[in-house]
């Protein structure tokens, strides 16, 4: 049974508090587990967490400060430490490669783990996921080269009980349509509907911009960034960031079913004042999320 569901294993942003972790998302969809962005402290909540770290096949940082990657040496260290045996690719910013290498070569250890480094360039990128779909990655509005990130599964099809019964086709025969498209005449199409492949977004460090939409359009689940209440819109502004309003206002006109905010100012210390300025703008699902939370992706419509 395929499990697709949000880990996270921080929230914080700039600094960790006494209830918030530097930042760290751990996507399970299938058979993949994206990493994003892990700050300090990444090994230790993956621990809390229940998860480790053979359950990562790849590494996603939207950008290089330190809230968002610090956890990179760890976490590379550990894949060598469990001889995680399958590769694991690292998605970045090309701009960073330096970082990055920095990062992957912080201290003395001996590497055997298969890390594949891919970074990224231009305002939008394509990364195959192979029968998982593809991320997207695009460019945003911070003071550094920032990247978000969407996941896409392909659509498929479902298949309709009352026209298969009607065309005649039972059984194995319905594995044999699926694989070959057309059976005794009948097509797939004709027994069948499509099936929206789910989709997910990751948008983080921020000002609006048309690539925060883009990656945000009818997604299942939306995990952004939520730095400022509205109130400190200016400071927002002008550090690159968005506000939990901002953030419920992309929900709200992108489709998205539901929203995760998350990356708060150390500023705040009540949870509860984000959560109702998003249901200001957005009357979806809304998650304030916090530390070791599990969040599904919703069920298929």
């Amino acid at each position: 049974m395929s499990i697709r569901e949000l880990i996270v294993l921080g929230t914080g942003s700039q600094v960790p508090t006494r209830t918030r972790n530097h930042n760290g998302y751990l996507l399970r969809w299938d058979t993949e587990g994206l990493l994003f962005d892990p700050g300090e402290g990444t090994q230790r909540q993956m621990l809390f967490a229940g998860v480790s770290t053979s359950s990562i096949t790849r590494i996603c940082l939207t950008h290089f400060h330190g809230d968002h990657c610090l956890g990179v040496p760890g976490v590379v260290q550990r894949l060598s430490l469990d001889r995680v045996p399958r590769p694991v690719h690292a998605h970045y910013p090309a701009s960073g490669r330096d970082y990055f290498t920095r990062l992957r070569r912080a201290s003395i250890f001996h590497e055997t783990a298969d890390l594949r480094e891919e970074p990224v360039t231009g305002a939008e990128a394509l990364l195959p996921l192979g029968p998982v779909g593809h991320l997207e990655a695009r460019r945003l509005d911070h003071p550094v080269e920032a990247y978000g990130y969407r996941l896409v599964e392909p659509d498929g099809r479902r298949l309709l009980p009352d026209r298969l019964a009607a065309a005649g086709i039972s059984g194995p025969r319905v594995g044999e349509l699926q694989r070959s498209g057309r059976l005794d005449g009948v097509d797939l199409a004709d027994v069948s509907e499509v099936r929206r492949g789910q989709r997910f977004a990751f948008v983080m460090d921020t000002r609006l911009c048309d690539a925060v939409y883009a990656l945000a359009e009818e997604v299942d689940l939306l995990v952004i960034e939520s730095t400022f209440l509205h109130s400190d819109a200016a400071l927002a502004a002008d550090y690159g960031h968005l506000t939990a309003k901002q953030a419920a206002r992309v929900a709200a006109e992108s489709g998205v079913r539901r929203l995760v905010l998350t990356h708060f100012s150390q500023r705040y210390t009540d949870p509860d004042r984000f959560a109702e300025e998003a249901a200001e703008e957005f009357a979806g699902d809304v998650i304030v999320a916090s530390d070791l939370a599990r969040i599904p992706v919703p069920p298929r419509r």
